[in-house]
């Protein structure tokens, strides 16, 4: 018996065919546009393309470039103009101030704080009348493009703490960095390149190591691990193929890698299997985009001078902007830069304006040079360190040469870009720049703003781990809406 059905399927033509084909792609394409995660997730078992509910909100930025000032610049030489310390100058923290705060084992022992202000003049700029010390000169040109948070504050007062909790959300090591989460949530714009880039650069003042535990995967998938760039001529190491193999040979050894790789993750269930081969076809792939990315030298003239002297340097701040720049540009979804140097528990009025001067040109430069590709509206950048310093001197006060001990009760950062409000100041610290009197912000919510102007509710960035579910906000964090615009 005939069946009518198949009959009318035999006799489709061929116009009929193509028409329904033509409604099928469309289909398709309209489901990449509502969900354009979706059949990427499917392919990748390790969500490096990023997670499929992801973002949940319109992101207002697509990228970060945290220009980390390690060590902790002092607020008071810097954006937190405090005048009533230069009038009081040796005169001890009353009592009533400083309430009892810890102090670190520098300046316990002290029987005198005596207050010391700054060194350095201020001025307002910009339409915000922010004050800004005499030595960015640069960086006070750019005022309007910046939103200075004058009220950052965090549990920590040593610096590997302190560093660990800005980076990672922690106190303690074994959490996955900013960078990390940012990779496993929303993945990198370029498949060539990773999502996490870390650039270290070292200034002329007394450093404060940095170590991989600041930009590691914690226990994220090791793809999500910040991939740490050299400071010599070569970013990359081995990242050129040895004497007598090609390319073609290349490819074919990573093709029967790739087979050994998945017959042992057949037999044994290791995600960092798949982790592995992974890294191993990313690494393939940065050895075509890497190189011409990381060559600043075919930069126009005016880009480098901008920058400053020492962008054609390997390793120093300038060249890592504009390389920071590049990767960015190229679809690097965190670049995290670390400048050593700001440690300055004495002879800091010597000291600072080296570190300012090696940091002051090319960050203004990276404002503009973003602002001027149509770039910086969806480029968060962030410059700052871990905590704050203190209002009063370490040791004994001698003219014209102090120092500051940690003070991680209120310090200064900024932000420019990725939907920020540009040219404010928010929140306020008391004449004594020691305690916060308006808007505080601490590294929680600093953390949850952050992941909300990429799109992301820091609530729901989640990752279940020896069962209980971690995220970058730990238990807490409230998206900062004043500074948003």
């Amino acid at each position: 018996m005939s069946n009518p059905f198949f009959e009318h399927r035999m006799q489709v033509t061929r116009r009929h065919f193509l028409g329904q084909m033509g409604a099928g792609l469309g289909t398709i394409a309209l489901g990449s546009i509502l969900q354009p995660n979706l059949a990427r997730q499917a392919a990748s078992p390790l969500g490096s393309l990023g997670l499929a509910d992801i973002p949940h909100f319109a992101p207002k930025a697509k990228r970060v470039i945290y220009l980390f000032q390690n060590g902790a610049p002092s607020q008071l030489e810097t954006f937190d103009y405090k005048p009533l310390l230069n009038k009081m100058i040796g005169e001890d923290l009353p009592e009533s101030i400083r309430q009892g705060q810890r102090l670190t084992g520098m300046t316990a022992n002290q029987t005198r704080f005596p207050l010391v202000g700054s060194y350095f003049k201020f001025q307002q700029y910009g339409n915000s009348g922010a004050w800004v010390s005499e030595l960015f000169p640069h960086m006070s040109q750019v005022v309007d493009d910046l939103c200075i948070i004058k009220t950052m504050h965090t549990d920590a007062i040593n610096h590997d703490p302190a560093l660990t909790f800005m980076q990672t959300g922690a106190q303690q090591g074994n959490r996955p960095s900013m960078g990390a989460w940012l990779s496993y949530g929303l993945g990198s714009e370029n498949a060539d390149l990773p999502a996490f880039c870390v650039l270290l650069s070292r200034g002329k003042g007394n450093g404060q190591g940095v170590y991989s535990k600041l930009w590691t995967n914690g226990f994220l998938d090791s793809i999500h691990q910040g991939v740490q760039f050299s400071s010599g001529e070569d970013p990359i190491l081995y990242l050129n193929d040895p004497s007598g193999m090609n390319r073609e040979s290349r490819r074919s050894m990573l093709d029967k890698l790739n087979v050994l790789n998945n017959m042992t993750y057949d037999e044994f269930g290791d995600p960092e299997i798949q982790a592995k081969i992974q890294q191993y076809e990313l690494a393939y792939r940065m050895q075509t985009a890497v190189p011409e990315i990381t060559d600043v030298k075919k930069e126009p003239d005016y880009i480098l001078q901008m920058y400053g002297p020492d962008a054609l340097v390997p390793g120093t701040y300038a060249a890592n902007c504009l390389l920071a720049r590049k990767l960015s540009e190229a679809g690097v979804r965190f670049i995290q830069l670390y400048h050593q140097g700001w440690d300055q528990h004495g002879n800091l009025p010597t000291e600072m304006p080296m570190q300012a001067k090696d940091v002051d040109q090319p960050t203004a430069a990276l404002i503009r040079d973003l602002k001027q590709r149509g770039l910086l509206d969806e480029t968060l950048v962030i410059w700052g360190g871990e905590f704050g310093r203190t209002n009063y001197c370490q040791g004994t006060l001698m003219a014209n040469n102090y120092g500051r001990d940690h003070h991680p009760r209120a310090y200064s950062i900024w932000v420019a870009g990725g939907g920020i409000k540009p040219g404010i100041v928010y929140g306020e610290t008391d004449d004594f720049g020691y305690n916060i009197i308006e808007n505080p912000v601490d590294i929680h919510d600093f953390h949850a703003t952050l992941l909300r102007l990429l799109g992301i509710d820091h609530e729901r960035l989640t990752y279940k781990h020896l069962g209980r579910r971690y995220r970058l906000t730990d238990v807490s964090g409230q998206v900062i809406n004043g500074i948003m615009a």
